[in-house]
């Protein structure tokens, strides 16, 4: 049988070869570790970026949930007028909103002028029955005079003059 022998030169380029590809196996690693260590970086950016927009997400949330919080308790508020307005016209709403700037001086008149005048209205009504009684004698009088229907008739379509 015949041995296969590898020759010298062989060995040797095989030797230089595998040497070659030990010695590049570190720096490939390195490289290799570097790159993992910038994806890592990247990944780390990427998370703290994230946790930015979540927390930011959150806070908009939660002022969302507020503000329809807040709508929604003018919502039930208002829910009773909501029929008033819808059966007006806009000519009543106009009307009403002129009204409600008039309510200043109305409150003012009120308060000057009719209050202190309701005021004594339970010692006006005796003397307004006093004055009606007194203004049915003056009539009864008058009718009473002689020549006075006579009077009457003649003036009857004539309007006085001042």
């Amino acid at each position: 049988m015949a041995l296969n022998l590898l020759s010298p030169s062989a060995v040797i380029g095989w030797a230089v070869q595998t040497t070659a590809t030990v010695v590049s196996i570190p720096g490939r690693l390195l490289g290799l570790l570097t790159a993992t260590e910038e994806a890592v970086r990247r990944a780390n950016e990427l998370i703290e970026r994230t946790d930015t927009v979540i927390t930011s997400a959150e806070e908009a949330v939660e002022h969302a949930r507020r503000v329809t919080a807040a709508a929604d308790e003018v919502l039930q508020v208002t829910k009773p007028m909501l029929r008033f307005v819808t059966e007006l016209s806009a000519h009543e709403i106009e009307a009403a909103i002129r009204l409600v700037d008039e309510l200043p001086k109305l409150a003012e008149h009120m308060a000057k002028d009719i209050m202190p005048i309701l005021g004594t209205l339970d010692r006006v009504g005796p003397d307004i029955h006093e004055l009606l009684d007194v203004t049915k004698e003056v009539r009864q009088a008058i009718l009473g005079i002689p020549g006075f229907a006579y009077l009457r008739r003649r003036g009857g379509g004539r309007e006085l003059q001042g």
